[in-house]
């Protein structure tokens, strides 16, 4: 059992904003304005880190016009008896986060995240999902037909789908339609496992026949900089991971550096990729250590018998967004006690990648609700750290680079100069 992980020195993150992104943000205001429903794909392993903010003010605004600031959307499955105070004969507006890929995480987790999620922002519905698995498209399909069973004076409902690259979006619509429309239905949009596939709005897509529901899917959109300093490295690094920002942009060590020490945080005892290594093999934190092990037991070697440890970090990284994933998920809530019975010491855990917190020895002993009390207060102290950075990001301007500075004081110039032309002009005028 490792007590010290020292975290990784990670490369500065890179700026990865094409133009489609671009042209799609400054859409967003237009579509919100046909939209009833805006249904936001997050990465379950990253909650926090897959929130796009640039998104947030349109998507504020958007509520705001509809007269909905703090409605908080009742789960659908379990009652529908509220639809007075939903507000018949207004417009639609709710919003659904949907966490993808939730088998990727332990289960422990999710309860304990909804409700933080829940007391930090009541307008969210918050629902877990894997788009391969049909109970979840079930459960989400029957969530929109029921918002728009419950508005029987709109004809239609609209749904927006957005999110980060390669979260999944054309998947989950997919997997929707084909829940939704009785009958085989042919794969309406391509998907790739590659971030930026999708690069313009869809046609409208119908999710539902009775009621009416369509959709639209939308390209993905990266922040146009992902922040200077070790928080923007950690995000950058992370969504690498996830192959939502290109992997051509890292290098493969260092995304193997962290992976390593996120592996060893969410079970410092036994972590997932000790299952690649020889029998006996112990938790290690030296990446270079650690990739010579598993090129010598993948038998990757070059000529001369040297270690391909550049073959084996592409091989490691490939394994953990595979079956890698599911076997980090299925760590335990419980920690093994030691040898003599007690309790491990301090320990870093974590659920995701998002989520890390010092458990000592009587929250490990805490059982059913008072462990999950115990980490939902945990995760409301990383919601509340996130966001805390986020706005100091924002108001210190680390989250802008220096081509953004550059063109923000280039636009502050010329509106300078065209408020003395205007001036000029009015003073002659006036003469």
């Amino acid at each position: 059992m490792m007590s010290v992980m020292p975290f990784p020195a990670l490369p500065s993150a890179p700026s990865w904003f094409p133009g489609h992104m671009n042209r799609f943000t400054k859409q967003l205001p237009a579509l919100l304005s046909r939209t009833d429903v805006v249904l936001e794909l997050r990465d379950s392993r990253l909650p926090l880190t897959s929130i796009n903010n640039n998104l947030e003010g349109a998507i504020n605004k958007w509520r705001a016009e509809r007269g909905h600031h703090s409605t908080h959307v009742t789960p659908l499955s379990l009652t529908t008896s509220r639809n007075s105070s939903l507000g018949y004969g207004g417009p639609i507006c709710e919003r659904i986060v949907v966490l993808n890929k939730r088998d990727f995480v332990p289960e422990w987790g999710i309860e304990p995240f909804k409700r933080a999620m829940k007391t930090k922002f009541p307008h969210q519905t918050v629902h877990f999902a894997s788009c391969n698995k049909p109970r979840d498209m079930r459960s989400l399909s029957e969530m929109l037909v029921n918002i728009a069973k419950r508005n029987p004076h709109a004809t239609e409902m609209n749904v927006l789908v957005i999110g980060m690259p390669n979260v999944g979006k054309s998947t989950l619509l997919n997997s929707l339609r084909n829940m939704g429309i009785p009958g085989r239905t042919p794969k309406a949009l391509q998907t790739s496992a590659q971030p930026g596939h999708t690069r313009a709005i869809s046609t409208r897509l119908k999710l539902s026949e009775d009621p009416l529901v369509y959709s639209y899917d939308s390209p993905g959109v990266m922040l146009p900089f992902l922040g200077k300093g070790d928080r923007g490295a950690e995000r950058g690094v992370k969504l690498a991971l996830i192959a939502g920002i290109k992997e051509s942009l890292y290098d493969i060590e260092a995304l193997v550096a962290y992976l390593l020490y996120r592996l060893n945080v969410l079970n410092p005892i036994s972590p997932a990729y000790l299952t690649l290594l020889p029998p006996g093999s112990r938790p290690c934190t030296d990446a270079e250590d650690f990739l010579e092990q598993l090129a010598i037991r993948l038998n990757m070697l070059s000529r001369g018998g040297e270690k391909d440890t550049v073959r084996a970090a592409k091989w490691f990284v490939g394994w953990w967004r595979n079956e890698g994933g599911l076997v980090s998920a299925s760590v335990p809530e419980n920690l093994p006690t030691g040898s003599d019975g007690t309790h491990a010491p301090l320990l870093r855990r974590g659920w995701g990648f998002d989520f890390e917190w010092t458990m000592d020895a009587s929250m490990n002993s805490t059982g059913g609700g008072g462990f999950e009390s115990a980490v939902q207060t945990k995760m409301e102290e990383c919601i509340d750290e996130s966001m805390r950075a986020a706005s100091e990001d924002e108001r210190s301007g680390v989250g802008i680079s220096a081509t953004q500075e550059r063109k923000r004081s280039w636009q502050e110039k010329q509106s300078m100069r065209a408020a003395k032309s205007k001036a000029k002009f009015a003073a002659r005028k006036a003469a």
